[in-house]
């Protein structure tokens, strides 16, 4: 059904053969669904497609969240604007697992590229399996006893200090009050365990002190970072990504300003928790 290559040792699977486009059985989207449990990150390349076909691949893992903090298409609330111009450049360049600041945080993302850079912005993800099993035995076992705290307002904190920023995002704010996750997660389907912190929304261990929690969340942001742990995609026009946000981190790579880029987003909301 697909041809799919490798990206990289730990993750990441460009996918061929399949016209997005087209009406999709629920087999094909089976498929679809099993490539990225296994890949962690799946890729699309020259898929043209319409902002409700973007609906319908996203539906096809779950129901669909909406952001608190970004602008959205008309007519598909679902879908995020995720533009960067010379006047208004992305503020978000940390490694991070998307919207951890919830209590239910999101299964995966569709993203797709509308507007592309001739040179740069290219995106980073990363295994938090692979990060995982890159601790030994016993650090393993230290931290599947943790639990950590996640905060919407931390990590938005560049956009509250902006000019009427907290007045614009106030209700986001009162929606999304800190909530806790263990540090170590098991995947939902594959049962793999997995690092489930980050350096954009974690902001404490709150079974170690200040001292300890610090040095420790320290050693872990650096940990998530290992080249082998990771995969780089290159944008194009009509590029698709599908990540599964329960096993990864991503960082976009802002290395294009002032030219203009323009990503479209639909975010699926979480299954069993852990």
């Amino acid at each position: 059904m697909f041809t799919v290559n490798l990206m990289g040792g730990a993750l990441g699977a460009e996918l061929h053969g399949i016209d997005l486009c087209q009406d999709l059985s629920a087999e094909v989207y089976q498929e679809i669904r099993r490539l990225l449990v296994e890949h962690q990150v799946i890729f699309f390349r020259d898929q043209d497609i319409s902002p409700a076909q973007h609906k319908a691949l996203a539906e096809s893992f779950g129901p669909l969240q909406t952001h608190p903090a970004y602008d959205t298409i008309e007519g598909f609330p679902e879908i995020t604007i995720l533009e960067s111009t010379a006047e208004n450049p992305s503020k978000i360049e940390a490694w991070h697992t998307d919207m951890t600041f919830r209590s239910h945080p999101p299964l995966g993302a569709v993203l797709r590229s509308k507007i592309c850079p001739a040179q740069g912005g290219d995106t980073l993800w990363a295994s938090m399996t692979a990060a995982f099993d890159g601790f030994s035995e016993s650090m393993q076992n230290f931290l599947c006893g943790l639990t950590a705290e996640h905060d919407f307002s931390y990590g938005f904190k560049e956009s509250l200090a902006e000019p009427g920023g907290r007045e614009r995002l106030a209700q986001a704010v009162a929606d999304n009050p800190p909530v806790q996750h263990p540090v170590i997660r098991t995947h939902p389907e594959n049962g793999k365990k997995v690092l489930f912190v980050n350096s954009l929304f974690t902001t404490r261990i709150l079974d170690l002190n200040k001292n300890e929690s610090e040095a420790l969340l320290s050693f872990l942001f650096e940990h998530v970072t290992t080249p082998e742990y990771s995969c780089r995609f290159h944008w194009q026009p009509n590029s698709i990504a599908i990540w599964d946000n329960r096993s990864t981190q991503h960082k976009p790579i802002n290395d294009y300003f002032p030219a203009h880029r323009r990503l479209e987003r639909i975010t699926i909301d979480g299954d069993t928790p852990y």
